[in-house]
């Protein structure tokens, strides 16, 4: 039994739709999430500034003194889960894997799309993932850069007419390759779940990035006898604004905030 905190971390507020699966999975958890607001998004960056965030990102959970962590962000897994992975002694798992396996599992006809950032797309992490695990799956990537910009402004409603239609530009020519699993593989992406499964139709089954990697960081606490016991809590920081941020959590974690968000200062050298 360990009652240290677990730490999350994501360019925004994307990261907060893992959490809320943590906080259903392991209610006895205590959570600590940075959300690196000041910096967001993350999508556009190089690869080197990437894993330079990330390495920040995670040295301020570990002034918390975390026992695991969960990069909630598919960018920054992307570019620098190996590093951090290889640097640190804890526990650390990005989105990636889990969704893979999670989609491979459900494919019937092996045609997996992604929707992703612009960054994770041209990594082709996900991709070579997949084809790891089973050589005879095809892939069609999409980067939706704009989603983030809409799901951090609060706009990801059925019925919002912007939404709705940046959705189908993405989408329509994606439900056309005859895919009949699509991985959201950024955190933001859970918030646009009713508009992306609208358009995808009933015959393509969603796979939610943050979800799945939410479950994976779970068997990794069963696993190392790392669980806490009791009630658990959640402390929310941001390197932006945090009262800003503070308004725009509620509806990713879909629950109230327990407390104020906390400033967050991070190493930048």
């Amino acid at each position: 039994m360990d009652h240290r905190a677990v730490g999350v971390f994501d360019s925004g507020l994307g990261g907060l739709t893992a959490v809320r699966e943590l906080r259903r999975l392991l209610p006895s958890e205590n959570i600590i999430y940075l959300g690196d607001t000041s910096r967001v998004p993350y999508g556009g960056k190089s690869e080197e500034t990437l894993v330079r965030y990330s390495r920040q990102d995670l040295a301020f959970l570990r002034t918390k003194d975390v026992k695991a962590a969960l990069i909630a962000c598919g960018t920054a897994t992307t570019a620098a889960l190996p590093a951090l992975q290889q640097e640190n002694e804890i526990p650390v798992l990005g989105v990636v894997d889990a969704a893979c396996r999670r989609a491979l599992e459900v494919t019937d006809n092996h045609r997996i799309g992604l929707i992703a950032t612009a960054a994770s797309v041209r990594s082709g992490v996900y991709e070579r993932t997949m084809r790891t695990m089973d050589g005879a799956v095809r892939t069609v990537s999409c980067a939706c850069p704009l989603f983030v910009a809409l799901v951090e402004n609060g706009r990801y409603r059925r019925g919002d007419p912007v939404v709705e239609l940046v959705a189908r530009e993405y989408l329509e020519p994606m439900k056309a390759t005859g895919v009949d699993t699509l991985i959201l593989g950024c955190t933001h992406f859970p918030l646009l779940q009713d508009v992306i499964a609208e358009i995808m139709g009933p015959e393509v089954t969603l796979v939610n990035a943050g979800a799945e990697a939410a479950r994976a960081l779970a068997d990794v606490l069963r696993e190392k006898d790392l669980l806490a016991a009791g009630e658990g809590s959640l402390r929310l920081y941001a390197s932006g604004d945090p009262a800003e941020f503070g308004q725009l959590a509620a509806p990713f974690l879909d629950e109230p905030l327990e407390n104020p968000v906390e400033p967050a200062v991070l190493e930048t050298e």
